[in-house]
């Protein structure tokens, strides 16, 4: 999906360490339709890592290009989803990136604390293939056809 045939998709930049929610959630936005560049990161240090071109996303040109929208999850290893939301928003670069929590965490307080750090969207994933595949739907209906995000290279 892109919001105006003008303009170059954006790409999705997805950061789950669960390498079974990585692949159900590729599935889910193919299943849905989103033909977005897709890439992926394990933690809140390798989201990082591509966000600032560093590590192994370091030189090569288009090995990690500017994300139009990054989908996070919040428990992982290393560096979890909340601190890496807290450096992203706090960092004048990076913080017009759309993010939207994808979490199994339903929990109040992470709800609360995600929208205080800066989140655009939180949304607890459903139990179900088929839920997940309305949920990139609607989420890809909205974030790629209906708002208006900043430039890529902004």
């Amino acid at each position: 999906m892109t919001r105006d045939k003008n303009k170059i998709p954006i790409t999705i930049l997805i950061c789950d360490d669960d390498e079974d929610d990585r692949m159900l959630t590729q599935q889910a936005l193919e299943d849905a339709h989103v033909a977005n560049s897709v890439r992926f990161v394990e933690d809140g240090e390798q989201l990082l890592d591509y966000l600032y071109q560093r590590g192994e996303y370091a030189g090569e040109t288009g090995k990690a290009p500017r994300p139009g929208l990054i989908l996070l999850d919040l428990n992982m290893p290393k560096m979890d989803g909340r601190e890496a939301l807290k450096v992203i928003k706090g960092d004048e670069t990076l913080r017009n990136i759309p993010i939207v929590v994808l979490t199994t965490s339903g929990l109040d307080q992470d709800i609360v604390r995600s929208y205080q750090l800066g989140v655009n969207s939180f949304i607890t994933k459903p139990v179900t293939f088929s839920g997940l595949v309305e949920a990139m739907n609607v989420l890809g209906r909205y974030w790629l056809e209906i708002v208006e995000l900043p430039p890529t290279a902004a």
